[in-house]
């Protein structure tokens, strides 16, 4: 039997003597490994996926709405009314409202990056093909496929960005997304509104094109792949169904849809029909000076950003009700006469709408309690449901009753937009 020899305190050394480390360590350094696996703000993966995403809103926006400054001289060349003009935007976001849901299912197999991807490729090849068709009905044609092309970007990119980025620097990564999204919609107005005022509307739309072809490559040079997504083996349509449906039934989200589609009903409602209003006279704008007033969107640029930043320190929902009180402002200063006001109602109209959007895709993506694509899919369905449809119907008042109409009916919108955030917001307080 082996010796059992005994040992002083003094001879046993300081470190020896001390207890030993709690479990509660081992725990930590298990959630460091697993915080590790999202991009942390300041990271060179984290901005390599911020100008990703950021290029990916350029171009979708870009290659969406750089019809909209055209739509005067679509009239005009195309001998339709300006209500009809309006379907050449339309349809396009029609039709991306129902591939968002194709998109995100999609998604789930083969991936977010190659979705995005060639999402942006085949919709910029779409708005060359636009540059050289012959006819009105074969261009609503065209861009009807372009918008169905398109509905693999926005959904996927908010869930990509939810599933990616870590908690704390979500708001501000969305931001940087949506402020792509405003420097896409402000170049492709502008773009398009330049050229066609000295060349012609094909050669705008040519070019259009072939900077989204360029920003498609680079989104795919930068982006990282995918972290945190498990790809999906085959087509559960039991399992999408459920999952849209349980995002249906959460309180507070079917609210912050119907957000979506009224703040996007109104925002483009006013930007289809302003240039209607002001190519007219007493105001008599030609194409470039038309076009120029979409540089407001610059301050759209800074107010996601900023929203994103706000909405990380002070919370979400304030920032949405704030966005929603600026647009609604804005909208009303745009019933004055003078052009300068007119411009500043447009101005305050930008800002509070992507402050707004930037505040709900992100609570959109806080609240969503799993399959964050699914959820991210039927915000963006409202959203564009939205600018289809009031985008239309806004031609109907302003056929009827002008541009006082247009205003009524854009600011009826933002109300029940407001009172909406009102209940998410409190809904979300009584779930935690």
């Amino acid at each position: 039997m082996p010796r059992v020899t005994s040992t002083k305190m003094s001879d046993i050394s300081p470190e020896a003597a001390k207890p030993a480390r709690p479990p509660l360590h081992v725990a930590t350094e298990r959630d460091e490994a697993q915080a590790s696996q999202f991009l942390v703000r300041g990271a060179p993966a984290y901005r390599r996926a911020s100008l990703a995403l950021f290029l990916s809103g350029f171009a979708t926006f870009s290659l969406l709405y750089c019809v909209q400054p055209l739509m005067p001289i679509f009239a005009e060349d195309f001998g339709v009314s300006p209500a009809a003009s309006s379907l050449s935007l339309s349809l396009a976001t029609g039709f991306l409202a129902v591939a968002i849901f194709c998109a995100a299912a999609i998604s789930e197999g083969v991936g977010r990056r190659s979705m995005m991807f060639v999402s942006l490729l085949g919709s910029a090849l779409c708005t060359i093909a636009c540059a050289i068709v012959p006819d009105w009905h074969m261009l609503l044609a065209i861009r009807a496929l372009q918008g169905f092309l398109l509905g693999g970007v926005p959904a996927v990119a908010m869930a990509y960005l939810s599933e990616e980025v870590e908690p704390r620097g979500l708001g501000a990564s969305m931001g940087l997304y949506i402020a792509g999204n405003a420097f896409g919609g402000m170049a492709g107005r502008v773009v398009t509104g330049t050229l066609a005022e000295y060349f012609s509307w094909r050669p705008a739309l040519a070019v259009i094109g072939l900077l989204g072809l360029a920003a498609a490559i680079g989104f795919r040079l930068l982006l990282p792949a995918s972290r945190n997504f498990k790809p999906r083996k085959g087509f559960n349509a039991h399992f999408h169904l459920m999952a849209w449906i349980g995002h249906i039934r959460s309180p507070a989200l079917p609210f912050l849809f119907a957000i979506g589609f009224l703040v996007m009903g109104a925002f483009v409602t006013i930007y289809n029909y302003a240039g209607f209003r002001l190519v007219q006279p007493p105001y008599s704008l030609n194409q470039t000076e038309l076009g120029l007033i979409f540089t407001v969107y610059l301050f759209g640029i800074a107010a996601s950003w900023a929203a994103g930043l706000l909405g990380d320190r002070f919370g979400h929902f304030v920032v949405l009700l704030a966005g929603i009180l600026c647009a609604a402002i804005g909208v009303a200063v745009t019933l004055l006469a003078p052009l300068p006001l007119i411009v500043l109602g447009i101005v305050f109209l930008t800002v509070g709408f992507f402050m707004a959007h930037s505040a709900a895709s992100a609570l959109v993506g806080r609240l969503a309690r799993g399959t964050k694509g699914h959820a991210s899919s039927l915000y963006l369905l409202a959203y564009y449901i939205g600018s289809s449809v009031a985008g239309s119907a806004g031609g109907w008042f302003f056929a009827i009753e002008g541009w006082s109409a247009v205003v009524f009916f854009t600011l009826a919108m933002l109300a029940f937009a407001f009172a909406a955030a009102c209940t998410a917001r409190s809904l979300s307080k009584r779930i935690g």
